[in-house]
């Protein structure tokens, strides 16, 4: 679906760089009264075709505006996280692309009102050529060709290909994406490399998937951002920017990074991102009793784990059933949490009410300590803010649990995206799960929260927990059930690695 650029020293290769490039000239040829100034914006695809633009510019080119594109498709974006395939997006994207000439309803295909069922009943991975596509799919037999991060996924990726800033670029994010989150701040990340002439910007806002474009921006689901963040942007941020770039007019009032830190619902203005100044480590530890604290366990101290038994057959839904094809997509990241609680195969650590505010600004990394009887698995780790049970602003949201990141790693991809490796079973391993970033304050009187599980089902497909070659092509019989063990003392201390903004001094 992503064409790779093309070699800068084949003069006549085309990419779509090189039809940007002519697009531009014909424009500046043949719609009257321009000023020789010409920018780029668009939103996920988009996005991806105004990186490229970039790539070899237009000398007219003068600003770019990527809001949610996607950087690499294997370890971040739509179809991948971290070497686990995204089921449900994959399956049902390239139904509706490539299925026809026209855009195809899925629904044809996925006839049930609940998605999870109807994936649950569709078996291995296998099954989809088998039973629906045919092999006719490109973009599905290229998931089956190109399980692992070879040069297939490595070609589209973009950071072979951002070496140098061309042109003024606003890099935009949203921190509820349900698409593409990784995308923008990676893009930002690899110029920001090469921005000596400071033309590289972020803005990161509460939003879904295109958020900062389709509505005011007030509300995410039930959340209330508390004032219109997606028209402070167009109006403050994107009208601006391309006012000054394209005509000339205002100033460019722009910081390095330009964030809404939720939980205190304010924008903040960052001389670098992540933030350095007044920005300490702090560890989140695992405890015994489900208790989650900032005080480490004693080095000492004898082995301890937490256990569940994950069940391919019985995955964890990664939102509300019925999980509906035509609803509840857009929304799913800032869903209450609490319809996996007291799930045998989900564990779960919180904080005591906070005594004081605790704001966590730049990358979130969990580091899991964990060990399976199986020989692969899937580790999926969410940080959840956890509403005081009485919340006066909305009564309605007293205990809720909003997850502010959450993602997952495969586990036969721990040393290598390129080789994967059987894990040694009940061995205990370390896995590093990184979110892309965050700004959020956990409120005093909140908790913080950490849920462990090892399915997500039917956004993550399912992992066999037996080791395969190729999960595509694995067969029922290979899927079995495994006890996993989250370790939480001496050297194998579980943790939340956590950005805590100090107050300046």
């Amino acid at each position: 679906m992503l064409r790779q650029p093309r070699d800068p020293k084949d003069k006549e290769a085309i990419d779509e760089s090189t039809d940007t490039y002519d697009t531009i000239e014909w424009l500046l040829k043949n719609v009257p009264n321009n000023n020789g100034r010409v920018g780029m914006a668009g939103t996920s695809y988009g996005a991806w075709l105004t990186v490229m633009g970039m790539l070899e510019p237009h000398p007219a080119l003068k600003a770019a505006v990527n809001q949610a594109s996607p950087a690499d498709m294997w370890i971040g974006d739509d179809f991948h996280h971290n070497g686990a395939f995204r089921l449900s997006y994959g399956f049902e994207y390239a139904y509706m692309m490539e299925s026809s000439k026209e855009i195809s309803d899925v629904t044809a295909v996925i006839d049930a009102r609940d998605a999870y069922e109807w994936y649950l009943g569709l078996g291995p991975l296998s099954n989809a050529n088998a039973k629906y596509f045919h092999n006719r799919l490109p973009s599905w037999n290229d998931f089956v060709n190109h399980p692992d991060y070879d040069a297939f996924w490595k070609r589209q990726g973009f950071a072979p290909w951002l070496n140098r800033v061309t042109v003024p670029t606003l890099n935009v994010a949203g921190w509820w994406d349900q698409e593409d989150f990784y995308g923008p701040l990676k893009i930002y990340e690899l110029l920001e490399r090469h921005d000596s002439a400071n033309k590289n910007f972020l803005v990161v806002g509460p939003w879904n998937h295109g958020g900062w474009s389709r509505s005011d921006g007030q509300k995410l689901g039930p959340i209330d951002f508390g004032s219109k963040t997606s028209e402070y942007y167009r109006k403050n941020v994107l009208a601006r920017f391309l006012a000054y770039h394209l005509k000339g007019k205002g100033t460019l009032d722009l910081p390095e990074a330009l964030t809404f830190r939720t939980g205190a619902n304010e924008w903040m203005r960052h001389d670098a991102w992540p933030p350095k100044r007044n920005t300490v480590a702090r560890q989140l530890y695992f405890q015994a009793d489900g208790k989650l604290s900032f005080d480490p366990p004693p080095k000492t101290a004898p082995e301890a784990f937490d256990s569940y038994v994950s069940d391919p057959a019985n995955p964890v839904p990664y939102r509300h059933r019925p999980v509906e094809v035509r609803s509840g997509w857009t929304t799913w990241l800032v869903e209450d949490q609490r319809f996996v609680d007291h799930r045998p195969d989900v564990l779960t650590w919180t904080t005591e009410p906070l005594k004081d505010d605790v704001v966590v600004a730049g990358k979130v990394v969990a580091n899991l300590f964990a060990s399976t009887s199986g020989t692969d698995s899937d580790w999926i780790v969410k940080v959840i803010d956890v509403y005081p049970e009485k919340y006066e602003p909305d009564p309605k949201l007293g205990g809720y649990q909003l997850m502010i990141a959450g993602d997952v790693f495969r586990g036969r991809n721990r040393n290598s995206f390129e080789k994967p490796e059987p894990i040694m079973p009940n061995a205990v391993t370390r896995y590093e799960i990184g979110f892309p970033a965050n700004d959020h304050v956990f409120l005093k009187g909140h908790r913080i929260m950490v849920q462990v599980q090892s399915t997500w089902f039917p956004v993550i497909d399912r992992n066999p927990q037996r080791f395969v070659p190729n999960i595509f092509l694995a067969k029922e019989s290979d899927f079995q059930r495994a006890t996993q063990q989250v370790c939480r003392s001496g050297q194998h201390a579980s943790y939340i690695a956590m950005p805590v903004a100090e107050p300046a001094r």
